[in-house]
């Protein structure tokens, strides 16, 4: 993992909170930082074989003359350089291709939606379009600039949560955060679950691993720490646990004021060895 974060700038207070928590997750993990300054209300990402138009809100287009002044000043708080993400190409006149070679990006939880009418319990179907078919980890920060120490992984024994998982492992080989399991039900059936998706029992036995009570998962995400990074897998399903995590992500982000890291079903952690 060495390619940039994309990073989708909007000249605003609440995009300044964004980058500044994109700011921070590349000088966690040691990546660079790419910014998109947008100069039209769409673009498009060419994700083989989909192919996913995004339409962001005006808000995205404030001010366009101090935009890259903005980012700099922002950036200058953590130190840290970056590069300005060029289109590839355009389809149309007002619909640039943006590249994807990239180790993750940055999505607030709506791009498409005005900013003013959305609450916290809300992904927009952009966002979620982009979860479905991107080949990189999906960043969802919190609302406001909030640090994260350790890395919380939801596992429930889907392939997209394994992926979650290894991915987990990787951030915390290049930021040092402890990282912690949370699950529901029996923990030999989930041991056997992720033996068999190809995990090393030594690990496996060693993981500091937290069982939630069972039930609606929404009535349990106080015990997840207020500081953790929370990473999962979006749109799975498992053999066991089939209703958990993977088909409640809604729940968790709606729940939780903690970012979110969401590994979807074509994001290439998911299936690595």
């Amino acid at each position: 993992m060495h390619k940039p974060v994309l990073h989708v700038f909007r000249n605003t207070p609440f995009g300044r909170e964004t980058l500044l928590q994109s700011a921070y997750l590349c000088r966690r993990l040691q990546l660079p930082l790419s910014v998109y300054l947008p100069e039209f209300k769409r673009f498009l990402f060419y994700f083989d074989p989909d192919v996913v138009q995004v339409d962001l809100d005006a808000s995205y287009l404030s001010d366009p003359a101090t935009a890259q002044e903005h980012v700099r000043e922002i950036l200058a708080l953590h130190q840290l350089e970056f590069s300005l993400v060029k289109p590839k190409g355009k389809s149309a006149s007002d619909l640039p291709d943006l590249p994807i070679h990239f180790s993750l990006m940055t999505c607030p939880r709506s791009m498409s939606d005005d900013t003013r009418k959305i609450a916290l319990g809300h992904i927009g179907s952009k966002v979620r379009r982009i979860v479905q078919s991107a080949p990189f980890p999906i960043y969802l920060p919190a609302p406001v600039f909030k640090p994260w120490t350790r890395l919380s992984v939801l596992y429930g024994g889907s392939d997209n949560a394994a992926g979650a998982l290894r991915l987990a492992l990787k951030l915390n080989e290049l930021s040092n955060a402890p990282l912690q399991l949370f699950s529901q039900g029996n923990r030999q059936e989930l041991e056997s679950r992720l033996l068999a998706q190809g995990f090393d029992q030594r690990r496996v036995k060693a993981f500091d691993w937290q069982f939630l009570a069972e039930g609606d998962i929404a009535q349990q995400l106080y015990d997840l720490p207020h500081d953790g990074l929370v990473m999962l897998g979006a749109y799975g399903k498992g053999a066991i646990r089939e209703t958990l995590f993977g088909s409640t992500m809604e729940k968790v982000q709606s729940g939780l004021p903690n970012s979110l890291m969401v590994v979807g079903p074509k994001c290439r952690w998911v299936n690595k060895a």
